[in-house]
């Protein structure tokens, strides 16, 4: 008999994530020599969800696993805000390194003893920058400009520091606000700005690399307790090949993605190091402030392993 493990995504055909997800379910069919399969839900918006459905869906049953932005468990996992440091990991290479680490055991556990979920890996979700319809240079070019970013109190609060005023909406509703103007700017990787047309309307993007988000990839922890021993290490292994994959096809879409923009006419602005650092001093005091919620533990855990990158 064979396990259906039913998987859900809310981004398009060309997503990064969906084409992890689509490793995932070759992995999974290789891993378990055909004893699972994984039914993947590529896009619950098409059917009228709001992404942070996958959520409440995968806690509840109606899906096995999911992959989601940490952001919007950090309130439930306050740990999982040690991510959203801006402009304190200067790159892919050493963000991987934290996830692999004792640091991304130690989430995992901290997931675990909050939630109904199982963190099984960590998907990148791509260096994030800001997409605006005017040019933003300096810090002084934020003011006053509405920006639609995240969910996350943290995320907010640093971008009022910057000088924008900050609004949290749903992916699923985020290419109607840019092109009707609801909002000014928005921060996201440049392979959501592309394949969401958001560069339709915002015709400038700075490359600020705030943060590099991560994708969890969940699954009910009812459901994989559930799972006969084989199949649980045959879904772990085949979310660890997923994961390398998913990594790769990251990075390999931001050069793909920046080249179509180009293309397209979209201004691209490169901040050197003395840029990037005048917006990342402005925003210095708010992310100390996020820095202080953590226990002292956590926070030596996170400068320790990052400089041994």
């Amino acid at each position: 008999m064979t396990i259906t493990v039913r998987f859900g995504g809310y981004q398009g055909d060309k997503s990064v994530h969906t084409r992890g997800g689509r490793a995932l379910a070759q992995a999974l069919a290789r891993a378990s020599n055909g004893a699972a399969s994984l039914e993947f839900d590529e896009n619950i918006v098409e059917r009228g969800h709001k992404a942070a459905d996958l959520l409440s869906m995968t806690e509840n049953g109606d899906l096995d696993g999911c992959y989601f932005s940490s952001s919007y468990l950090a309130k439930r996992v306050p740990e999982l805000g040690v991510f959203d440091q801006h402009f304190v990991v200067p790159d892919r290479r050493r963000a991987y390194a934290l996830l692999d680490g004792e640091l991304g055991e130690r989430l995992k556990r901290e997931v675990s003893a909050a939630t109904g979920y199982t963190v099984l890996g960590y998907w990148d979700n791509g260096l994030r920058h800001i997409s605006s319809r005017s040019p933003i240079r300096a810090p002084d070019d934020c003011t006053g400009r509405r920006l639609r970013t995240l969910a996350n109190e943290d995320h907010q609060r640093v971008f009022r520091s910057l000088g924008f005023d900050p609004r949290a909406i749903d992916v699923r509703d985020l290419p109607a606000a840019v092109a009707d103007g609801r909002v000014d700017a928005q921060e996201n990787p440049l392979t959501n700005i592309y394949n969401f047309d958001l560069h339709k309307t915002h015709r400038s993007i700075t490359l600020t690399r705030h943060l590099l988000g991560v994708a969890l990839v969940l699954f009910r922890t009812k459901t994989v307790e559930s799972w006969p021993v084989e199949i649980r290490e045959s879904v772990k292994a085949a979310v660890a090949e997923a994961t390398f994959a998913q990594r790769g096809f990251a990075e390999e879409d931001d050069d793909i993605c920046r080249r179509a923009l180009e293309e397209d006419g979209v201004e691209i602005i490169d901040l050197n190091e003395t840029e990037r650092a005048r917006f990342a001093s402005r925003c210095r005091n708010e992310v100390e402030l996020t820095r202080k919620a953590f226990d002292e533990e956590l926070i030596s855990l996170f400068d320790r392993e990052l400089e041994a990158v």
